[in-house]
């Protein structure tokens, strides 16, 4: 039987009324990063991996077991976001080359980010640069921050993914009494996560609060990590159902990735150089994305859209029509 780890959440935390008053001031702000960060990661990954020729490839296997992981994780951010009264808002994501949402990488320790130095956040194929920045998006910290530090942090300036949950954490547990169970929950990954008690918010309160504890563990072990001794994903949080690696974090899968010999990707065309059915295929990437994020922000606010899962494979086709007509993926 599985074992659940012991609640992250800092519940023992002495909160002054500085920690009360950020949280009370921030707490949306955080909320809606988190997805707004979750979200991006989805077409970046997927560009990447759908820009490969052999989907038996382990580096196409590997990155199909992240993105799905990915979309569960944008799930649970939301189904906690929905708990605390909000509905968060699905746009489609912005690309540059040196920018990741809400995170400042120079805080990192040089040490850390210096072998994948030569990155790019910008949509491409799966190369070294792109390689590189799937990395450093899922870097974990290299040790956990003081709250003092995360108070006075602006939200665009978290070194990592991991460090605004852990923000997250903190401001979740000064704010507990306003989780509301039931609320806009949504859960499309229970087959796929046996070992896991629960996937939404279904308890008010202080046992609401575990049941949020218990989703930003899955997300930041799985992923976007906290500062952990050992990497494995703990066997509550592995995927039992289609994963060849399920007890390898994201980092890990990424640098397996970095270290071995790249696929064989497809040939792009210079986008100024596009003939008309280039750009056809470009438009209707764009169209079918549109019509994922509004179908997504649907389903987060507690709709039912019939057609959810026939785009979102959609978008997947989309995407690899794309690139095998040597055009790059383009999402607004």
């Amino acid at each position: 039987m599985s074992t659940i780890p012991e609640e992250k959440p800092p519940a023992e935390t002495a909160y002054t009324q500085t920690h009360k008053d950020w949280a009370n001031k921030f707490f949306r702000d955080h909320f809606q990063a988190a997805v707004d960060v979750e979200l991006w990661t989805i077409p970046f990954y997927m560009s990447a991996m759908y820009s490969i020729k052999d989907k038996n490839s382990e580096a196409y296997q590997l990155i199909r077991t992240v993105i799905n992981q990915e979309m569960l994780h944008l799930q649970c951010a939301a189904n906690i976001a929905n708990a605390f009264g909000l509905s968060p808002t699905i746009t489609a994501p912005k690309y540059e080359k040196n920018k990741i949402p809400h995170l400042n990488l120079q805080w990192n320790p040089s040490e850390a980010t210096q072998p994948y130095e030569d990155h790019d956040f910008s949509i491409g194929p799966l190369d070294l640069t792109r390689v590189n920045a799937m990395c450093l998006v899922e870097l974990p910290e290299t040790e956990t921050p003081p709250l003092k530090l995360l108070v006075e942090t602006l939200i665009n300036q978290y070194s990592s993914i991991g460090t605004l949950y852990t923000a997250l954490r903190h401001i979740t547990a000064i704010l507990k009494q306003r989780i509301k169970g039931g609320v806009r929950q949504v859960d499309s990954f229970s087959a796929f996560y046996r070992n896991m008690p629960n996937m939404v918010v279904s308890e008010s309160g202080e046992l609401g609060f575990d049941q949020v504890g218990l989703l930003i563990n899955l997300i930041t072990d799985q992923g976007e990590g906290d500062f952990k001794i050992v990497p494995d994903i703990e066997h509550v949080f592995q995927n039992t159902a289609d994963d060849g690696e399920p007890s390898i974090d994201h980092f890990e899968k990424f640098n397996q990735i970095k270290n071995d010999v790249l696929p064989k990707i497809f040939a792009v065309t210079d986008p100024s150089n596009y003939s008309p059915a280039q750009k056809l295929l470009e438009d209707n990437l764009i169209t079918q994305f549109s019509r994922l994020t509004d179908l997504l922000e649907s389903l987060f606010k507690g709709e039912n859209p019939e057609n959810f899962f026939p785009i979102m494979a959609s978008v997947g086709a989309a995407i690899r029509n794309c690139w095998e007509h040597g055009v790059t993926p383009k999402y607004s």
